[in-house]
């Protein structure tokens, strides 16, 4: 039986997809046909995605907790739902038809315990949102692609697919995968409708996304190395030895020594984590307790309190020695799956110094697609330091917090000392990209806990703040670049300036984004880098001081730009026609997302998205 929220987050996923196949049907000569059917698609996608958010806002203004605060429950984390769908997955009753815990789980490759495992939290569905609306406006920028019609639009809802199937998965696995089908369509976009040096800049990114991968996989082998059965529903434990004892024909108590299992569910993984964290730090003692400090350890509450992640039922002694036992239990484990998937994610972010790939893709990239790249793809590598890097190895994340919160310093400051000396405009934007995406780093790097965790979850909210506005304002300021690159053909900065009288409303646009990306406070850019700039502080001043120092660079060099680019007089730029109506209307959603996050960020984001960083916080911040 199909649950409704399964029917809804696969159709969000393969939505796109199926737009794609649509197009492959299509006859050759039906160019625009085809157009329009890719952005009635995109539109489509990015309804069902607001759909999912108001079911998922209903969710958690459904559930109280003690307080009374309907969205701040224990019960909506992410972490307790995919619990109790676990747990009603070994229920031999089915789960009700309309579900509404917007979890969704199906056995996918049962011989490897792989799920078919999707789940929504205010983190993924804030950023496939943001996917969503990319996309749709990358869509509308690719009207003038007139080689390869079909072929690109395509690529494009296919590389939605997978960055929203990425943000969804709840399986290690599964996530795998779709981070992997996002880097053919990516390779083909850039390598065939690039520019100049499109093949040198399409390999060079295959080059280091397949690194980083293949770090990823690495991980994802180890990961699944580890015994859990003490950390999942006891009742497939049970199963499993019953299965053994009648293959083998053992008795149970023989055929339960032997049983393992193996899983590449995220929640799960994320257990033996803390679990592992707490014995590493020698406080064995409170993984033993019934009741779960997570609420306290965020609300002003201690650390030294009882830490649940054992599954009901596990005889805790003994589960200990079998964790005890293995080497995910050693920090040489810990120090080197950390690495792997720091690696991995660390190329996508992209941190220094493996950003060298993001220029040159940017560069000969066609706009819609360093849209797509700066707003979406950069900030799947954020988002797996959020989801797999800290969660995975919670104990060295925690030991290599300062190192962490060193190498985002270092990206903001480098970034943006690089981006003032670049001419070419797509360049000086990559360079920008590199510095604010820093923040990100820094933010959930800032781990504080006891009574201090308060200033964690401001790090963590202004990481994903960062990344939804940064997503907004790059994406935006590439299209700028594109419109003025259609009617110059360059986009050498020297050689603009005075479009401020030929083209008064790309004019304004653009003034309003570059304010929002420079973090000018009434503007989207300016949330993010507050709380983690704020955040920053409480966790190390020394830190904090030059990522504070960093907001002067970043006014420089944009409003250096913005002043070359707009104001003055320039015979060459004078006959130059302001925005056409399709180019306004790609343009308007993200001038007015600017300026609504920049005034109402908690009404329209923070009230659906903090609620889950609370949880991710006090999980993480009750272990130290």
């Amino acid at each position: 039986m199909l649950e409704a929220d399964l029917v809804w987050l696969t159709v969000l996923i393969f939505l796109p997809a199926g737009t794609a196949l649509l197009l492959a049907l299509l006859p050759s000569r039906w160019l625009e046909a085809m157009r329009w059917v890719a952005l009635f698609g995109a539109a489509a996608t990015l309804s069902v995605s607001l759909c999912v958010v108001v079911g998922y806002y209903l969710l958690l203004d459904s559930r109280l907790d003690v307080h009374g605060r309907p969205l701040y429950s224990a019960l909506s984390r992410l972490d307790a739902r995919a619990d109790q769908a676990a747990s009603d997955a070994a229920q031999p009753v089915p789960k009700a038809l309309l579900s509404d815990d917007w979890i969704a789980r199906r056995p996918w490759i049962a011989a490897f315990s792989i799920d078919y495992a999707l789940g929504v939290d205010g983190i993924g569905l804030s950023l496939v949102v943001l996917t969503a609306l990319v996309t749709l406006t990358a869509l509308a920028a690719s009207w003038n692609i007139e080689q390869g019609v079909r072929g690109y639009l395509m690529l494009v809802l296919l590389l939605e697919t997978g960055v929203i199937g990425a943000f969804l998965a709840l399986d290690f696995f599964l996530f795998y995968v779709f981070y992997e089908l996002m880097l053919i369509p990516m390779f083909v976009l850039i390598g065939l409708w690039g520019g100049i040096r499109r093949r040198y800049a399409a390999f060079k990114f295959v080059v280091y996304t397949l690194g980083g991968s293949v770090a990823i996989l690495a991980a994802l082998f180890a990961c699944h190395s580890v015994d859990v059965r003490d950390f999942v529903d006891q009742a497939v434990v049970q199963q499993r030895v019953r299965e053994l004892a009648k293959e083998r024909n053992w008795n149970e108590q023989d055929a339960d020594k032997h049983v393992r299992i193996h899983t590449f569910d995220i929640v799960t993984l994320t257990k033996v984590g803390r679990a592992v964290m707490l014995i590493l730090n020698g406080e064995e003692e409170r993984l033993a307790a019934r009741d779960s400090i997570a609420e306290q350890a965020v609300w002003g509450g201690g650390n030294t309190g009882p830490v649940k992640v054992f599954a009901p039922g596990v005889d805790v002694s003994a589960a200990i020695a079998r964790l005890k036992a293995q080497p995910v239990c050693t920090r040489p484990f810990q120090y080197l799956v950390f690495a792997l998937l720091f690696l991995g994610f660390a190329v996508k972010i992209p941190i220094v110094p493996l950003h060298s790939w993001l220029p040159d893709a940017h560069v000969e990239a066609p706009t819609p697609i360093s849209m797509i790249l700066a707003g979406v793809l950069l900030k799947l590598g954020g988002y797996g330091l959020v989801r797999l890097v800290i969660p995975l190895c919670p104990w060295a994340a925690a030991q290599l917090s300062v190192v962490l919160g060193l190498i985002g310093v270092v990206g903001i400051l480098y970034g943006a000392l690089v981006a003032m000396g670049q001419t070419d405009f797509k360049k000086l934007l990559a360079y920008s990209s590199v510095s604010h995406m820093g923040f990100v780093v820094l933010g959930v790097a800032a781990w504080s806990s006891g009574n201090s965790a308060q200033y964690w979850q401001w790090g963590v909210n202004g990481a994903v703040f960062q990344m939804l506005s940064h997503g907004i304002t790059a994406a935006a300021l590439f299209f700028v670049v594109g419109v003025v690159y259609d009617r110059a053909h360059h986009r050498d900065l020297r050689r603009f300036g005075g479009l401020w009288e030929p083209m008064p409303l790309y004019c304004g646009f653009s003034a309003v984004l570059f304010f929002a990306s420079m973090g000018l406070p009434g503007l989207c850019g300016f949330v993010g880098e507050f709380f983690v700039l704020l955040s920053a502080w409480h966790f190390s001043p020394v830190l904090a001081i030059p990522a504070i120092l960093s907001v002067i660079l970043t006014a420089g060099y944009l409003l250096w730009t913005w002043l070359r680019v707009f104001t003055g007089v320039n015979d060459a730029t004078r006959s130059y026609p302001d925005l056409s109506p399709r180019e306004a209307i790609t343009l308007f959603p993200y001038v007015v997302l600017a300026i609504l996050l920049g005034i109402l960020p908690y009404t329209l984001v923070l009230q659906w998205v903090d609620p889950a960083i609370t949880g991710w916080v006090a999980n993480l911040a009750s272990l130290r």
